[in-house]
């Protein structure tokens, strides 16, 4: 246990984290260089293009140290984005300390700071890493006074690496074995495990990801999860080195995985406690909680005989995506689908383009929603995530909606921009402090509600880059929310009703009508799109008809003859109205979508 290390990397979003890991993999030779490819630890071609870790990987390193004595080293890594925060925690939870890697010329940004007092809440001991030194916009020195006054590390234990070039890995190396902390426990002690992570093997059943804090586990153990008591014989267990490989068994302080011929991975749940059947330890490791989702939206295949393809892909991605919460839906216009619940954003875009890309499906999903408490006349409270749930105005006594601190950090020149851009979407600012003499960190509670569309692209391009952006979830809070409706031809289309805030659904509605409008083909008849709550009408557009020019074949003659053409084209047009159907094309659901995110 002595030459034992378990460490992760920390760090915001695209400051190096997964090339980093590719050169530690590189160092310690457990990869041929035919074998290598680059971010070898993400497994996903979604993560590859974006440059995110999205599902987290864990590797074993074997190094020697300089004094000639062999070490083990578990790089258990980290997904990189804040829908992910309690899968960080988790992976956390299972090190003793963390690399810390930041920007040489972004510099100290905001998920830098939540991810740094994640580790501290776990005790875990940190190493400053500067990273990207070989950029020509690089500035160690500014970085290292922002890792004393914004983060109060010592800036003298700071490493300066380049992960591209392999600049300063091996005395990367050396800081991991002589300023991290070896694990402890007692390997004689009833078994406690905590579950990290886990992934659904199609052969051998769920696989799960653990690290041993006390006692031992081998092959043939009756083991139990603590949260829901189920219990399995342990069929294998071993080490990661980028594949699988089996060992007698795991003993305090390892890290490695186990299978147990385990059919769902929902009964695998990360922060969980593995125990002895027979031997049990006297209490779960603290900390664990289950996933809750926080945006709702429903997906429906484009074609309606593809419902039964897109019931077994939602079936197969949550054997690899326990966080995924499903059940069937059902809309007038789009048919048969499903309601679902996703940890955020970027989670909904990562499952909704592993379905369409891993299972060749077309989707179409509506826009998304956060979570209301409803509050009734009759004094019962009702939660709802899906505008046809929404009850009878008439009935309800008030409202609530999810509530989130937002942590802003942005050059001070952007103040006014992001200030304006916050107010906008309901928010208030609760402090706001200088971290060095231009750079500004900023905190705002906000709905929830307003930040799951497009603000994060806004702050974005508004900060031209330089803005970053972190949130918790707060509380709930009393709102003045009404349903928006949509009406096509005087119909009423479900798949594009959305619960809104009453101050912004007459923007939300006109700026709706105005896309689908667009995407509308033009009938013989005239198409009215209106945006009502209730029975008000609160935005129109209107599709003009096509015209046959019934006056072609007059030459002359009386006018007279002209208007009663006229006439009889108008009371066919009427009649036309009153019986034609609109098919509304699936590009007008998208278009609503977009008015979000364009």
């Amino acid at each position: 246990m002595r030459n034992l290390r378990n460490f992760s990397i920390i760090a915001h979003i695209d400051h190096g984290k997964s090339t980093l890991s590719d050169r530690l993999i590189q160092a310690t030779h457990i990869v041929s260089d035919r074998e290598f490819q680059d971010q070898i630890l993400d497994s996903m071609d979604i993560e590859r293009e974006r440059g995110i870790t999205i599902k987290s990987q864990t590797v074993c390193l074997p190094y020697t140290a300089r004094n000639g004595q062999s070490h083990v080293l578990n790089l258990i890594d980290t997904p990189g984005h804040v829908d992910f925060t309690y899968e960080v925690s988790r992976a956390l939870a299972a090190c003793e300390g963390a690399l810390l890697l930041i920007d040489a010329s972004q510099g100290v940004e905001a998920q830098t700071l939540a991810n740094m007092y994640l580790a501290l809440e776990h005790n875990l001991e940190i190493i400053p890493v500067i990273n990207k030194i070989d950029l020509p916009s690089a500035d160690p020195e500014r970085v290292k006074s922002q890792i004393r006054s914004d983060l109060g590390l010592d800036p003298a234990g700071a490493l300066l690496v380049s992960a591209k070039e392999g600049i300063g890995i091996d005395a990367l190396l050396e800081a991991i074995v002589q300023r991290l902390p070896a694990p402890t426990g007692d390997a004689e002690a009833p078994l406690r495990a905590l579950i990290f992570d886990s992934h659904y093997d199609s052969y051998r059943g769920t696989v799960v990801y653990f690290r041993v804090f006390e006692g031992r586990v081998r092959a043939g153990d009756m083991i139990r999860f603590m949260s829901n008591n189920a219990t399995y014989k342990v069929e294998e267990v071993g080490i990661f080195q980028l594949r699988q490989i089996p060992v007698t068994e795991l003993s305090a302080g390892q890290v490695g995985y186990l299978t147990a011929a385990i059919k769902t991975i929902s009964d695998t749940r990360c922060g969980d406690t593995i125990t002895l059947k027979e031997q049990p330890c006297a209490e779960p490791l603290p900390g664990f909680k289950e996933a809750k989702p926080v945006v709702f939206s429903s997906i429906y295949p484009v074609a309606a005989d593809d419902y039964e393809e897109l019931s077994t892909a939602l079936e197969k991605l949550k054997l690899n995506d326990a966080a995924i919460v499903y059940e069937k839906d059902t809309s007038v216009a789009l048919g048969f689908g499903f309601r679902c619940g996703f940890l955020g954003l970027l989670h909904l875009e990562v499952v909704q383009e592993r379905l369409e890309r891993e299972y060749g499906l077309s989707l179409i999903l509506t826009a998304p929603s956060v979570r209301y408490r409803i509050r009734m006349r009759d004094g019962s409270e009702t939660t709802i995530d899906n505008p046809a749930l929404y009850p009878d105005p008439t009935l309800i006594d008030s409202t609530l909606e999810p509530f989130i601190r937002a942590t802003i950090i942005v050059p001070d020149r952007y103040m006014g921009a992001v200030m304006k851009l916050c107010l906008e979407r309901r928010g208030t600012n609760t402090n706001y402090q200088y971290l060095t003499s231009d750079r500004l960190e900023m905190i705002f509670e906000i709905p929830l509600a307003e930040v799951i569309f497009d603000f994060y692209d806004k702050l974005k391009s508004i900060t031209q880059g330089y803005g970053s952006f972190d949130y918790d979830l707060l509380d709930y809070r009393e709102t003045d929310l009404v349903k928006l409706d949509i009406l096509i031809n005087g119909e009423r289309v479900d798949a594009l009703s959305q619960l809104v805030h009453r101050d912004s659904a007459v923007a939300r509605a006109r700026t709706a009508c105005e896309k689908i409008k667009e995407e509308m083909p033009r009938q013989m008849f005239k198409i009215a799109i209106q945006g009502a709550i209730g029975g008000a009408i609160i935005s129109r557009e209107t599709v003009s008809p096509l015209r046959k020019d019934v006056l072609a074949k007059c030459y002359g003659g009386d006018v007279t003859r002209k208007r009663k053409l006229l006439e009889k084209q108008k009371r066919g047009k009427k009649r036309m109205k009153m019986v034609g159907k609109v098919m509304i094309p699936q590009s007008a659901f998208l278009a609503v979508l977009k008015t979000d995110t364009d």
